[in-house]
């Protein structure tokens, strides 16, 4: 029997037009679908409605997966691709894979030899970089910092020396609601001359992206206050 294939769905960044920022080939793939692995079921099928309003909500099959889900479920998310069934891999925003639990998903398809296919879609952290300015030639993304003070402060300057040392720029993310708080650490921590790249509201109405020195941070206000924001820093 031959195998079905694993296509990584792209979702949006924010409540927008998916159609703004997602390719037609998207809603092809999405209406020839009708089993997901995803995130949160309720968020998929909301997507899904979106992009497809005419598929028959009743006949999807969601296998969901998060924080909550067991590694022991996972053989089964994919049984229907060994059983000839191509499915989809949904990310609850941007691509599959990337900062995204998925990755599990796509690294067990290739151990079972099923075809897997990324689909273009907006990636936060590719974007961001492509409009900071800095070195896109190496770059780094390191996910969540430390919340405790001392440990955040060591691992931003941590940041900071490698990125100094290796040319190479380091971007990060935080929980919404303390992203001002991680501004301010970054200007209160780092060199008054490295460079910080605020992208926040990525593809939406209320995109801002700005990269400026610390010093130059410190002058300007700036609310991300539970906006969707990711950090970069360079050291020249």
């Amino acid at each position: 029997m031959n195998k079905g294939q694993l296509y990584l769905i792209p979702n949006t960044l924010g409540e927008n037009n998916p159609f703004d920022v997602l390719p037609a080939q998207v809603k092809t793939i999405i209406d020839s679908l009708d089993t997901f692995i995803v995130e949160n079921s309720k968020a998929a099928r909301k997507f899904i409605k979106s992009i497809s309003p005419e598929k028959s909500q009743p006949s999807l099959t969601l296998f969901e997966l998060n924080k909550h889900t067991q590694p022991e479920d996972l053989p089964n998310f994919i049984k229907p691709c060994l059983e000839g069934k191509t499915i989809g891999l949904l990310s609850d925003a941007g691509c599959p894979g990337i900062a995204d639990p998925g990755a599990d998903i796509v690294k067990l398809a290739h151990q079972n030899n099923i075809k897997v296919v990324p689909l273009v879609g907006p990636s936060s952290i590719l974007l961001a970089m492509m409009a900071s300015g800095m070195n896109g030639q190496s770059f780094a993304f390191n996910g969540y910092l430390p919340i405790d003070k001392n440990e955040r402060k060591s691992e931003i300057k941590r940041l900071e020396r490698i990125s100094k040392d290796y040319n190479q720029s380091q971007s990060f993310i935080e929980t919404p609601y303390r992203n001002n708080k991680m501004l301010e650490d970054l200007c209160n921590t780092l060199s008054n001359d490295c460079l910080i790249c605020v992208a926040c509201d990525i593809t939406l109405d209320t995109e801002f992206i700005k990269t400026q020195t610390a010093n130059q941070w410190k002058k300007n206000s700036v609310d991300l206050h539970k906006r969707p924001t990711l950090f970069i820093i360079h050291k020249e």
